[in-house]
């Protein structure tokens, strides 16, 4: 398996693994917002390549510049295609982008889990990360 940052070409097969994260979107709109991640410094996108296969997963990451504490990487989204789980892809995935994220004078990395996705967080966990909090999301549609 190779970690790889995202091609142009690997948009169709993305956007297969957001729906299946519960985020549908189809090819072009992964394109859309692959261009829009801006500074291009501050974000990655990274995926798993098996050979004979194709992506079956990926990662975005971003660094997050916030004013309550020092330089963080923030996971923005990690997605390991059913059928392909537990066979090791999200710890490279992960793995690549902590380095990544200490390149860039990162001190500490922030993911993010629905509390539904009790299996996710014991990956976390299994990769060193600890729950330090439970809060609630807002959103409200602009």
């Amino acid at each position: 398996m190779k970690i790889r940052r995202v091609k142009k070409s690997d948009a169709e097969q993305v956007a297969v693994l957001s729906g299946q994260l519960g985020y549908p979107a189809t090819s072009a709109q992964i394109l859309r917002r692959m261009k829009g991640l801006k500074p291009a410094a501050e974000h990655v996108v990274f995926v798993a390549d098996l050979p004979g296969t194709g992506i079956v997963g990926w990662l975005h990451a971003s660094v997050a510049h916030v004013l309550e504490s020092d330089t963080r990487a923030e996971v923005n989204g990690l997605i390991v295609g059913e059928g392909q789980r537990s066979l090791g892809a999200g710890a490279l995935l992960l793995d690549a982008a902590e380095k990544w994220s200490r390149q860039r004078g990162c001190t500490a990395m922030n993911v993010r889990s629905n509390v539904i996705r009790e299996r996710a967080h014991k990956f976390y966990e299994r990769q060193g990360y600890e729950h330090y909090k439970t809060q609630k999301a807002f959103r409200k549609t602009l």
